[in-house]
């Protein structure tokens, strides 16, 4: 995949953005498919592979769109490495909990955990930045707060895999705005930052004799795809956001906690009872909210 080689049009849907971002958000929602035949290695494990074997496939794309030189000015100024240091560790964190989260038998936390995504990036937006909330926004988000609760009433203990992979994302994003580079370089600093742990991980786990990319073909062949698997989709994703609106994206992006809350229940067989049946509902409620009062926002605007 390459990088477009003219500008998309500004504040206007493409049809390669639009193709480009239900082509990564399907994946996305196919993704736990594939962590599930990996349930058996631990989260850490897969996730040092995930980091180590997408340096391949990021740099390849970035000699190919002649970006390298905007990775090597990234990586002699210390302002930027502390940046990309911080937005490693949170993606990488949400990477683990992600992973544990379908191994364990928590996809349908999983979901919930990016279905509220949105509603806490708008809340941090008013936090951190001073933004302003709307009515519908304080409703939306009072509505998944509530939701939050009740399934931690119910269970006697907060969704931390829920709100461990909200927070990390959220922030993520947050901070990934901040990064002065182009996505697919810091995405390619990001890996960089990691892989000697990752590497230094997986050697140590070889002399153990406890690693399993060694095991089997099988094993093999699914940790060494699992760099695709991580890499391919966000460097799609990165072209997609350039050729569509926000308010597209917006709607868009619910496509993949709802295939994996449709996985979670219908081929794991996870748990949608008690509290989960109201709860979820009110998500949604909320969702619907948030995202007409932004398409009405984005009508304005026009």
């Amino acid at each position: 995949m390459t990088a477009p080689t003219t500008p998309f049009p500004e504040d206007q849907d493409t049809k390669q953005g639009f193709v480009l971002a239900i082509t990564v958000y399907l994946f996305w929602g196919f993704f736990p498919l594939y962590l599930k035949l990996l349930d058996h290695i631990p989260p850490v494990e897969v996730v040092a592979h995930r980091i180590l074997w997408s340096i391949p496939i990021a740099g390849a794309l970035l000699i190919v769109t002649g970006r390298t030189q905007d990775l090597k000015q990234a990586l002699k100024s210390p302002s930027v490495l502390a940046m990309a240091a911080l937005t490693a560790t949170l993606v990488s964190i949400n990477w683990g909990i992600y992973v544990w989260a379908i191994a364990s038998g928590n996809a349908v936390e999983a979901a919930l955990g990016y279905y509220i995504n949105p509603l806490f990036s708008v809340f941090l937006g008013a936090v951190l930045l001073r933004e302003r909330l709307t009515r519908a926004q304080i409703i939306a988000i009072a509505l998944a707060a509530c939701a939050v609760l009740l399934i931690t009433i119910d269970a006697g203990t907060l969704p931390w895999a829920a709100l461990g992979l909200t927070f990390s994302w959220g922030f993520y994003a947050f901070f990934k705005r901040r990064l002065p580079i182009g996505p697919n370089q810091g995405f390619m600093l990001e890996v960089l930052i990691l892989s000697p742990i990752a590497l230094g991980f997986i050697l140590w786990l070889a002399q153990q004799g406890t690693g399993h990319f060694l095991a089997s073909a099988t094993d093999m062949g699914l940790l060494l795809g699992s760099g695709a698997a991580t890499a391919i989709p966000l460097l799609i994703y990165a072209n997609a956001a350039k050729g569509l609106r926000l308010s597209t994206i917006g709607i868009l992006q619910y496509i993949t906690p709802t295939m994996i809350f449709l996985i979670a229940i219908f081929l794991f067989g996870e748990d949608f009872s008690g509290a989960r049946l109201i709860a979820f509902p009110m998500i949604w409620v909320a969702l619907i909210i948030y995202t007409t009062s932004m398409l009405r926002r984005m009508r304005g605007r026009a």
